[in-house]
């Protein structure tokens, strides 16, 4: 298993990241940028929102289809939660600063993370 999510610390903006199982909950690597982020807390709930939206693409018969990314746009930050590929189950969350991030480096950099994560 290799779970290095550490180059997303170069991310323009990062505030901090974490890899979670959406079955559990739980977090299965972190790293965080600047203090008073709860990586933790934003794992757990971030998880409600894949499982969220995994229940609405139910609902509306996408059954066949799957979540490449979810962008929050918030005031002042930028969430991005990407599924990997070869286990949608697991999936990387991002947390940046608005101001100064480059929302299409980010997710570029989730995709060049995904390829060398092995579950």
């Amino acid at each position: 298993m290799s779970v290095n999510i550490t180059e997303l610390k170069n991310v323009s903006g990062f505030i901090g990241a974490c890899l979670v199982d959406s079955e559990t909950g739980l977090m299965l690597n972190s790293e965080l940028g600047r203090g008073g982020f709860d990586i933790e807390a934003a794992a757990a709930a971030n998880t409600e929102v894949v499982r969220a939206k995994n229940s609405a693409m139910k609902v509306l018969g996408l059954d066949g289809d799957h979540i490449e990314d979810i962008l929050i746009t918030l005031g002042t930050q930028l969430h991005l939660i990407r599924p990997l590929s070869a286990e949608p189950t697991v999936f990387i969350y991002m947390a940046l600063d608005r101001q100064s991030a480059n929302l299409g480096m980010a997710r570029l950099s989730l995709r060049k993370i995904e390829g060398t994560l092995k579950i």
